[in-house]
């Protein structure tokens, strides 16, 4: 079975620190590539989450982002803290710049408030949010355990198409495999006609008629070429269907490109439009082939 390497998953549960939230998106990269964003205080925590989520993930780019929302604060514990020794003395000082420059205006709260440290975060902030290692991860596996699911889920959509894919190139390689010794008998016709003409006469030499059909038939000859393609063929449906819990994106990658690089020779050697044709169409699928096996883990 194939995974997707688009995919997303959240999970969420309530730890002592409040209600931990963290979702997982991922999208295509060559290799297993993660990007962290956690809230103030999961520093000691931040660096163990590749770990935790590349048991599930083997390629991909995935994004994590963890919150943790306070569910046991009181209103007074979320409010900033208050310096008013600070604001005391920054209130004397307008106080007597006033006095001894004649200025006007009122010393109000809005005017102390904008002065540094008069309003500070509560120290609890500063301590950030106490989570245990063992809660953040079993919260992490979840979402894990969710993206994989769906990556699977959109594996097996990925599959059904690739294989009608294989099904339509194995369709157009019949044809010219078909169409491959048909057309050394027109050609060997085509000859026979051209001789008569030039010599202006009935006999043939028939032996040597042999041999130019021979030297054609070699020149134009997509045998290998055709065997090699239905081995991509199956060696592509065999890593299909393998069952292990394993990267196989890159290896699709490599049989679709010598699928193309036989292709392309066949239609280099077609000679034939039936075969050029069908050339052609081989190579918009395996294009097609591509585009999705980027898609595969």
């Amino acid at each position: 079975m194939i995974r997707s390497m688009t995919g997303f998953g959240e999970a969420e549960r309530e730890v002592s620190g409040g209600l931990l939230r963290v979702s997982i998106k991922t999208v295509n990269h060559r290799f297993l590539n993660t990007s962290v964003r956690t809230p103030p205080g999961f520093d000691r925590l931040e660096h163990e989450i590749p770990g935790w989520i590349r048991p599930f993930l083997l390629r991909g780019h995935a994004s994590v982002s963890v919150s943790l929302e306070r569910t046991d604060a009181s209103e007074d514990e979320n409010l900033p803290d208050v310096d008013m020794a600070r604001a005391g003395a920054y209130t004397r000082l307008l106080r007597t710049m006033q006095e001894e420059l004649g200025l006007d205006g009122p010393v109000d709260v809005g005017t102390v408030a904008r002065f540094p440290e008069v309003l500070t975060a509560p120290e609890r902030r500063a301590q950030g949010p106490s989570v245990e290692a063992a809660e953040l991860k079993a919260v992490v596996e979840d979402a894990a355990q969710a993206v994989l699911a769906l990556r699977e889920t959109e594996g097996a959509r990925l599959e059904e198409d690739l294989t009608g894919r294989l099904d339509e190139l194995t369709r157009l390689l019949d044809v010219v495999e078909a169409r491959a010794p048909e057309r050394l008998v027109a050609e060997r016709d085509r000859l026979r006609a051209h001789i008569r003409d030039l010599v202006d006469s009935e006999e043939v030499d028939e032996e040597r008629l042999m041999r130019e059909v021979a030297y054609v038939a070699e020149k134009w000859d997509i045998n290998e070429e055709i065997v090699r393609f239905r081995s991509h063929v199956a060696l592509f449906r065999e890593t299909l269907d393998t069952e292990a819990m394993e990267a196989v994106g890159k290896r699709l990658s490599f049989i679709v490109q010598e699928m193309h690089r036989e292709a392309n020779t066949i239609g280099a050697k077609a000679n034939d439009s039936e075969i050029s044709h069908a050339s052609v169409g081989m190579k918009e699928e395996i294009e097609r082939l591509r585009e999705q096996v980027e898609n595969v883990e």
